[in-house]
């Protein structure tokens, strides 16, 4: 992200960029941001936009071609292609394009073996656009209330990341929300979160576990029913309760044999504060009940699926048989 950064700064730009990675709100910022630098502004004529798998690349090939009209520079962005997945002839054209074409390439996910890939990687630029660490999602949220003249604790920023998550997307548009609420404020409180955003539903798992973990049925109970007026399915619930179950006994049997929190999250491929507060509750709960505990939400989980088991009751069933253990 770095090098595109400084291509934009700079007026200067490689042929061929590739944008992939699980963070979508950055591959779409930072397209924009290479739209916007190559033509100058807008400038629909020579741009042209391809989405999805399918794509004609003999018609990607005549336009990539065709020199520009009243401009130095023509652009085409091709999105979730799933070109750098299989085999396509579109790699032996890249080479012999006029120096006035640039193409930019938006892909969650990529093949690194890919022929198109090696190629783009050699004659252009490739930027790997993942989940953002703590630090910087609270950066991210500084930098985006400070467009706004507004402010916001460290603390507090950690706190709205915990409840929304960490998708930048949901993000921007919590604090776009925020925003709107203390329009007379400069300050963001924790009131203020805790008023205007919807906790994302991770963050409520969390507690309804934790909730599960000190024996509280009734606080359980509490935060069940506050995700089912968020709208959020029973079945679906079920499956990140189960999930959720599964994470912890992978961190819990990880501690068990020495390792620490770091080493658990870049093993787990998680974040380090994700993996702390996965950490914390597993105190809570021994090897063989998150082992029944799995079994336990497996086996209702089969039975809704199955016709023999309501989905709403079967989570009912689940939280008072974890409550009780």
């Amino acid at each position: 992200m770095k090098t595109i950064r400084e291509h934009i700064k700079a007026g200067t730009y490689k042929p061929f960029y590739l944008l992939y990675g699980t963070e979508a709100y950055l591959r779409k910022l930072y397209l924009s941001k290479l739209k916007e630098g190559i033509l100058k502004g807008s400038d629909d004529m020579n741009y042209s936009y391809f989405e999805g798998k399918g794509i004609d690349l003999l018609e990607v090939r005549q336009i990539a071609d065709t020199m520009p009209f009243f401009n130095d520079r023509r652009l085409i962005v091709i999105e979730n292609s799933g070109l750098f997945k299989s085999a396509n002839e579109l790699a032996d054209a890249l080479s012999e394009l006029p120096e006035s074409t640039h193409i930019v390439f938006c892909e969650a996910e990529i093949d690194k073996r890919n022929r198109l890939y090696k190629i783009v990687q050699d004659l252009g630029v490739v930027s790997e656009m993942n989940e953002l660490d703590e630090a910087s999602l609270r950066t991210f949220i500084g930098s985006q209330l400070k467009k706004d003249e507004k402010k916001i604790t460290t603390q507090d920023a950690a706190y709205l990341l915990e409840l929304v998550g960490t998708d930048m997307n949901n993000l921007q548009n919590e604090i776009e929300k925020l925003v709107c609420f203390a329009y007379d404020r400069d300050i963001i409180t924790r009131k203020d979160i805790d008023t205007v955003c919807i906790e994302h539903i991770m963050g409520k798992i969390f507690q309804l576990t934790e909730a599960i973990g000190r024996k509280n049925q009734v606080e359980a109970f509490t935060h069940y029913k506050t995700m089912l007026a968020m709208k959020e399915r029973p079945l679906g619930i079920l499956y990140h309760i189960v999930r959720h179950f599964n994470i912890m006994l992978q961190v819990k049997e990880l501690q068990e044999n020495g390792a620490g929190p770091q080493s658990i999250a870049d093993k787990m491929k998680q974040k380090s504060f994700v993996i702390n507060k996965y950490v914390a509750q597993a105190r809570n709960f021994s090897l063989a009940t998150i082992h029944e505990a799995i079994d336990y939400g497996t086996e209702v989980e089969a039975q809704v699926k199955s016709g023999l088991l309501q989905e709403k009751i079967a989570v009912e069933f689940l939280i008072v048989k974890l409550t009780a253990m």
